[in-house]
């Protein structure tokens, strides 16, 4: 450390030592891996806890979806890496366009694949990323381990000088009630003090990235992304994926191979029309229009032509 370089200390859990890991050094590898999968076992139990205010977090950003916004991740370190991969992964997934979840991680483009680590320090950057990204209309969610990230906390209080909804996830319950302040939303998931003391990348990574799968994932639901718990809206953009578009064809309808693979080939690759055409038996036209009417739901597009 130079001279004159500032220091700040973080009062958080995951700076902490944990009693249970302190011999960890002394112990051969097997019971290394023991210790690591005892303490990540405490995750899922931490996340449950926050479901209340995920699905606050959740529907603001299903209706800012909904009202033509988009939603923003913003991240530093890990956090931003979780989020890219989030993001990433609803394109071909859902059939998401690509800038309707957005990242922003401190540092750029450049830190997705090698640690900036000063660049969480920069406010001024975080509030820059959003000013020029987002408006009224969107919601937008910070990581941050800590709960302090400046990068983080900037484009926060820019989302909220925008008009913009937000919500924050931290690993940090002592910092609940500042969080509170800087998001409509706060998410306190309580992990607890790391394996290595400081290394946020374990539990509160982990359970960033359960948050993470669990908002996006609702968020498609709710939007009619899915019909039951099916990808019906996913981009068969290999042999794999379009061989996966005819099992769920099978599994939502019950017809044979051929039956859908001819669905699928008169609906040009379209899974919610082959579905619909062959729910509710009509031809690939009528199917679609009723998507159209029913934004997409296909569950409600299949009430309209039954009761029709």
């Amino acid at each position: 450390m130079r001279t004159g370089q500032t220091v700040v200390r973080v009062n958080s859990p995951t700076e902490t030592r944990n009693p249970r890991t302190t011999d960890i050094d002394l112990l051969p590898s097997s019971d290394i891996l023991r210790m690591i999968n005892a303490e990540d076992r405490v995750v899922p139990d931490a996340v449950r806890e926050v479901l209340p205010q995920l699905a606050v977090a959740v529907d603001l950003a299903v209706h800012a979806l909904r009202s033509g916004g988009r939603v923003h991740y913003v991240g530093a370190g890990t956090s931003g890496r979780l989020a890219v991969l989030d993001a990433a992964e609803l394109m071909p997934t859902y059939n998401v366009p690509p800038d309707l979840f957005v990242v922003h991680q401190a540092g750029g483009e450049a830190a997705f694949a090698h640690a900036l680590e000063g660049a969480e320090d920069d406010a001024e950057a975080g509030a820059s990323a959003i000013e020029r990204a987002a408006g009224a209309r969107d919601f937008v969610l910070g990581l941050t381990a800590s709960g302090r990230t400046p990068y983080v906390i900037g484009a926060l209080s820019a989302a909220r000088r925008l008009g913009a909804t937000t919500a924050l996830v931290s690993a940090n319950p002592s910092n609940l009630e500042t969080c509170r302040e800087q998001a409509d939303v706060a998410l306190a998931v309580d992990t607890g003090p790391e394996v290595i003391a400081g290394s946020t990348r374990m539990k509160a990574g982990s359970a960033q990235k359960l948050v993470l799968n669990a908002f996006s994932t609702a968020v498609m639901v709710r939007l009619g992304r899915t019909y039951s718990n099916l990808m019906v809206s996913m981009q068969a953009s290999n042999a794999k994926l379009r061989g996966r578009t005819v099992t769920i064809l099978r599994e939502a309808t019950g017809a044979d191979d051929l039956t859908c693979e001819r669905a699928l080939s008169e609906a040009e690759g379209e899974v919610k029309t082959a579905l619909v055409t062959l729910l509710a038996g009509v031809d690939t036209h009528r199917a679609r229009q009723a998507l159209d009417e029913a934004d997409g739901h296909v569950r409600a597009a299949l009430s309209e032509l039954t009761h029709a």
